[in-house]
């Protein structure tokens, strides 16, 4: 095999693309990987022998950071200065969006993808989540399930090694530990207080893998050890190559990000696990030939039905308690820090409808006595909610008309917005949440999404000058636009008719079955739980499928 010829080609290192190297070299498939982002070294990952990192309002910092490139960034919510160059550089990658309808584009562009910046909380969807639209008739099905998705979760959960406790909660299906997690005695507190209060809403452990002290994602240390995977950083993909008679993919086209150099690459079948607008951007720039709007845009969905979990925010102090209290399940990272916190499933909408004002419902995850806090100060706590967005076909990504970026790869425009069924989803997020942190006896500071910001007691931040204060004022409800979750999901949906979606489901597109899209762009719901763990699993899925086709000639 030349050098420039390859089994396969991955687009992408972070969740997807990571499980679908591992699981094709597992497979003796020989892999070509391609991450738009720098390589990552040990230094990118300094000891802190200082304790525990702040992630609290941080306003100078993100005032440094949004002057200095990275306005959208510095807005996540939890945000971290020792990881601000794990996060892109806004004004290198320019996004539209209409004026009245913002989107957060939340990213790290380096090897491993945003695997380096979130909390690390891996949940098992189920079918109140995969078979939602039979329950409420809005929107379509995956056309897979639980079941089908189950081996692979459990795959993923060996190699991640992830902590957390049995709790057989119907829509939140237990996974397979490698040890245990625990909550803080103020954790323990709220959950007993709000079960005996509402028996139907539960509060368990965090499920969640310890930070990696490798740093380069597990899978991808172990498709590397395999010698079948060759990865090229820096290496910025603007389009799929197509056979103009089959419509198959044949390679793709490449951009050196320092050079500007153009290269190109050919393979057998390609993957695409980018992250869902990167990929659907990738797939509208591949058109020609066969697919003269866009690859796998025959049934005209592509880019269409995309996708964030509905955020709020609740933040105040625990009476009684004081510093930063943590549990013993793991070690403190001595980069990461310490790991673990609360997690409340859906409760609305499952087996019964609870709720008429909206369908579906929301989680919230966060932490109770956790928070960085010096030890003479009140413990403080933090939470968030994800409510689900029903799938709607103007909620799309396009290509902007004029404007590229600095590889020549026109700028993605995203064009969503909550509508009726989001809005009263998240005035109930932020009653409900307030409630039950009430009832358990929490001060809280303040509480608020998007649509309003509701300050309590002494007010948000109390400790803060009055400058910040004004300015966390200011820009909060900007700060909670949509893909503040960072849970982007759809423009690529999986489904059973090729009229009606754009991949099957084993995530192959339909009209060139040798391009694979794994990430959550093949969503077809959103969920309110975090997507990335059925991202590794079905991306695991997907990849195993592949290399069974690959070996048998059909494709």
């Amino acid at each position: 095999m030349s050098a420039n010829m390859h089994d396969v080609i991955i687009v992408g290192s972070g969740a997807a693309g990571s499980f679908a190297a591992h699981e094709l070299t597992s497979r003796g498939v020989r892999v070509l990987l391609l991450e738009a982002g720098r390589t990552i070294t040990q230094d990118d990952f300094p000891v802190n022998r200082a304790g525990p990192k702040e992630k609290g309002i941080q306003l100078w910092a993100r005032i440094r950071a949004a002057v200095t490139g990275q306005p959208i960034q510095s807005k996540v919510a939890f945000y971290g200065q020792q990881q601000r160059h794990l996060f892109v550089k806004d004004s290198e990658h320019p996004y539209s969006t209409p004026r009245n309808r913002p989107f957060l584009w939340i990213r790290g562009k380096q090897l491993g993808g945003r695997l380096h910046v979130y909390g690390r909380v891996l949940l098992r969807w189920s079918d109140f989540d995969f078979k939602a639209a039979s329950r409420d008739g809005q929107g379509q099905d995956w056309p897979i399930s639980y079941a089908d998705l189950e081996p692979y979760y459990e795959r993923v959960e060996a190699m991640l090694e992830l902590r957390g406790c049995p709790e057989h909660i119907a829509n939140l299906p237990d996974s397979k530990f490698a040890g245990p997690a625990k909550l803080t005695a103020a954790e323990r507190s709220f959950k007993e207080s709000t079960e005996a209060h509402w028996p139907e809403r539960h509060a368990t452990t965090w499920r969640y893998m310890p930070p990696n002290p490798k740093r380069i994602p597990q899978p991808l240390v172990a498709a590397i050890d395999s010698g079948l995977l060759t990865v090229r950083s820096d290496a910025v993909v603007r389009r799929i190559l197509t056979d103009p008679t089959t419509g198959k993919a044949t390679g793709v086209e490449f951009v050196d990000r320092n050079t500007h150099g153009v290269e190109t690459v050919h393979a057998r079948a390609v993957m695409v696990c980018a992250s869902p607008i990167e990929s659907v951007r990738l797939l509208l720039n591949s058109a020609g030939g066969r697919h003269p709007t866009g690859l796998g845009n025959s049934s005209g969905n592509l880019g269409r039905y995309f996708m964030d979990q509905v955020p709020n925010m609740i933040m105040g102090t625990v009476p009684g308690r004081t510093g930063s209290e943590q549990d013993d399940s793991v070690p403190p990272d001595p980069f990461y820090g310490v790991s673990g916190g609360v997690y409340i499933p859906r409760y609305e909408n499952l087996d019964t409808v609870t709720s008429t004002s909206f369908r579906r419902g929301f989680g919230y995850q966060g932490t109770v006595g956790r928070l960085y806090t010096p030890p003479t100060k009140p413990a403080k706590f933090a939470i968030m909610g994800f409510g689900e967005m029903l799938p709607h076909p103007d909620n799309r990504i396009t290509l902007h008309r004029s404007r590229k970026d600095q590889w020549g790869m026109p700028i993605p425009h995203i064009d969503i917005q909550m509508r009726a069924n989001e809005i009263a989803m998240v005035r109930e997020q932020s009653k409900a949440i307030y409630e039950m942190c009430s009832n358990a006896g929490l001060d809280t500071e303040f509480v608020g999404s998007y649509l309003d910001l509701q300050e309590h007691g002494k007010g948000a931040f109390p400790d803060a000058d009055w400058f910040s204060r004004l300015l966390f004022r200011l820009n909060f409800k900007s700060s909670m636009s949509l893909g503040a979750c960072i849970h982007e999901t759809g423009g690529a949906r999986m489904g059973d008719n090729p009229s009606t979606s754009v991949v099957n489901d084993f995530n192959q597109v339909w009209d060139a079955p040798n391009v694979v899209v794994a990430d959550a762009s093949a969503f077809p719901t959103s969920g309110c739980a975090g997507t990335t763990l059925t991202v590794m699993a079905m991306s695991s899925r997907a990849a195993e499928h592949l290399a069974a086709e690959l070996a048998a000639g059909a494709l």
